[in-house]
């Protein structure tokens, strides 16, 4: 397309925009990644170690999931035709949705495209102009945007501070209030305090809502998330997740009460007009669920993995919070978290750097984070890498 003067002037935004984020060194891009496993990819013809994937568990590959999402491709064909409410509901989803709501202990559950739009769904539905929403200030993308797009007065407390939380709650009356967290954050992989939380929200009558994306087959029980790690009653709350973590597949979901699923199910915009997940995916975290149901060694050999790393930074002079299976590295400038990702791939390992927006200014760092699938090689040379790249922790 070739633009004329006016053309181009209605459209240099987009430049000048682009060069005052690459002048903050914080211009993204895409790499060309061919996986080869649960942890390992080519990239520009040399083969690399994944220590960036949220595949916790390994179960993107794991024979028995590959093998149902084959039976279901012969069965159900490669789409879903349409949304959930037109032609879209298959007896895989139902058994997904049952298997879901088994696996978190609630009575029902409601499976989404992506985790994304569950929490946009979610928040969007429940809230209006006339409520409050009290949430972390350190919540994903996806809680946030559903918050705005609720229309309510968005309240935001310190990171994991009940007694922020507290203090605003006598501040922000409205119609409804809702409190909105994360059982594991994403950047920082430490986990909300989940039982003060819920209790704070019992005694001032607040919707409790959690997203455990990154809690869901890495804490609790048999990997059943971070309310059973802390034992909150997950039937009491709205209890939002994905299948694309830990499960290996694509899609998110809600579990909750009766009620509740089917308020979303009439009224979360993102459910009804969107196009039903495709049979293969569904498959997937259906077969994975019950891999984790069945294989708990799965998670222990997370951990296994997670307290190797941690034992390994620490004898490198790094001490990190062992709360999950994300490890920051917080390096400061976004130039220096650039610097140390594009040194550790010449290593051979593949982490790439964080800047912001996705966490606050000044806090760039290496996010790592830790599989089942890794092997203790994979671990122990990586950890040389970090030492060259990086070097003994300044104490």
């Amino acid at each position: 397309m070739t633009l004329d003067k006016r053309g181009c002037q209605k459209v240099q935004f987009l430049s000048e925009t682009l060069q005052q984020i690459e002048k903050a060194g914080l211009k993204r891009s895409l790499r060309l990644l061919t996986p080869l496993g649960a942890t390992r990819a080519l990239h520009n013809g040399r083969e690399v170690v994944l220590f960036c994937t949220n595949n916790y568990l390994g179960l993107t590959h794991h024979p028995r999931v590959l093998a149902r999402v084959q039976e279901a491709l012969q069965a159900y064909g490669t789409g879903s035709g349409a949304a959930r409410l037109i032609s879209g509901h298959t007896p895989l989803y139902q058994a997904l949705e049952e298997a879901v709501a088994r696996f978190k202990g609630c009575p029902r559950a409601l499976v989404f495209p992506s985790g994304y739009t569950v929490n946009i769904a979610v928040i969007s539905a429940l809230a209006g102009r006339e409520d409050v929403l009290f949430c972390d200030r350190l919540c994903h993308a996806s809680l946030l945007d559903g918050c705005l797009l609720s229309g309510a007065r968005l309240v935001r407390f310190r990171h994991n501070d009940p007694d922020s939380l507290r203090r605003l709650l006598t501040l922000h009356p409205g119609r409804r209030r809702f409190l909105v967290t994360e059982g594991v954050f994403s950047m920082d992989g430490d986990s909300a305090p989940l039982m003060e939380l819920y209790e704070l929200a019992e005694k001032n009558t607040l919707i409790f809502i959690v997203d455990d994306a990154h809690g869901t087959g890495v804490l609790g029980p048999g990997g059943r998330g971070t309310l059973a790690a802390q034992g909150v009653p997950a039937e009491k709350l709205v209890l939002t997740g994905t299948l694309s973590k830990a499960l290996g597949s694509l899609g998110g979901f809600v579990a909750g009460s009766a009620l509740l699923i089917e308020y979303i199910l009439n009224c979360a915009r993102p459910f009804i007009f969107t196009t039903a997940l495709p049979p293969a995916s569904i498959a997937a975290a259906l077969a994975a669920l019950e891999v984790l149901e069945e294989e708990p060694a799965l998670v222990d050999r997370l951990w296994q993995n997670v307290d190797r790393l941690h034992a390994g930074l620490a004898a490198l002079g790094y001490t990190v919070p062992k709360t999950s299976a994300i490890i920051p590295l917080i390096l400061g400038p976004p130039e220096r978290a650039a610097d140390a990702s594009e040194r550790l791939l010449m290593h051979g390992y593949y982490v790439p750097a964080v800047r912001p927006p996705a966490v606050p200014a000044g806090t760039a760092r290496l996010r790592i984070t830790v599989s089942a699938a890794h092997t203790a090689a994979e671990i122990d040379g990586f950890l040389e890498a970090l030492k060259d790249v990086l070097g003994q922790a300044v104490t």
